[in-house]
C-alpha cells in the first residue's frame, strides 16, 4: 500500500511538471504572439501615419490637437492590443480607436471655456470676414458627432459603408440612415449660411 501511495505521488508530480511545462510553452507562445502583434501594429501605424493623422485632423482642424489625438490613440492601441483578435481587421480596429479618441477630445474641449485675445477682439469688432462662417468646416462642426463621423469616414477617408459600420459597431442600415440625415442637415446648414450672407 505504501509503495502504491509513493508511486501515486510520483505520477501526480510528473503530471504537475508536464502541465507546468505545457503552460510555460503556451505562455511563451502567447508572449511571442503579443510581440509579433505589437510589431504588426507598429508597422501599420508607420505605414499609414498620414491617413491616421488626417482622420484626427478632420475632427479638430488643428495640428497640435491632431497630434495629441494620434499619440493618445497609439497609447490606447498598445494598451489594449489583446483586443485585436484578428490582425487582418487592424484598420477597422485602429480607426475605431482614433474616432473614439477624437470624439472624447471634442467632448472634453466643449466643457472647457477658453477666452483668448482673438475671441475678445472678434466679439468687440464684430464679424471681419462673414464668408468664414459659411464654409464646409463650420457646417461639419455643427453636425452631431454620429453624423459628422460617418461623413468624415465616407467622404474624407473614402471608406465603404460596411467598413464604417464595423468601425462604429453599428448596423449598416443605421449608418446609411445617419449618412442621409447628416448630408441633409449639412445641406441645410450651408443653405442657412448662404441666406445669412445674402441678407447682410
Amino acid at each position: 500500500m505504501l509503495i502504491v501511495l509513493k508511486l501515486f505521488k510520483i505520477v501526480i508530480r510528473l503530471y504537475i511538471v508536464k502541465a507546468f511545462t505545457i503552460e510555460m510553452k503556451y505562455e511563451g507562445k502567447l508572449k511571442m504572439r503579443k510581440v509579433e502583434l505589437e510589431k504588426y501594429v507598429e508597422d501599420y501605424i508607420i505605414e499609414y501615419q498620414d491617413a491616421i493623422y488626417r482622420l484626427a485632423y478632420s475632427y479638430v482642424r488643428n495640428v497640435e490637437d491632431s497630434l495629441d489625438i494620434v499619440q493618445e490613440s497609439i497609447f490606447k492601441a498598445f494598451s489594449s492590443i489583446d483586443s485585436l483578435k484578428e490582425p487582418q481587421f487592424i484598420k477597422t480596429w485602429f480607426y475605431r480607436i482614433v474616432v473614439n479618441t477624437s470624439i472624447d477630445f471634442i467632448r472634453k474641449r466643449k466643457r472647457e471655456v477658453l477666452v483668448d485675445d482673438e475671441s475678445l477682439l472678434y466679439n468687440d469688432i464684430g464679424r471681419i470676414d462673414i464668408y468664414e462662417d459659411i464654409d464646409l468646416e463650420k457646417a461639419l462642426n455643427e453636425l452631431p458627432n454620429n453624423y459628422r463621423t460617418i461623413i468624415i469616414l465616407r467622404y474624407f477617408e473614402d471608406l465603404p459603408l460596411k467598413e464604417i459600420a464595423s468601425i462604429l459597431g453599428q448596423n449598416i442600415n443605421t449608418v446609411k440612415t445617419n449618412l442621409y440625415k447628416g448630408l441633409k442637415k449639412l445641406k441645410i446648414n450651408i443653405n442657412i449660411g448662404d441666406k445669412e450672407v445674402k441678407n447682410v
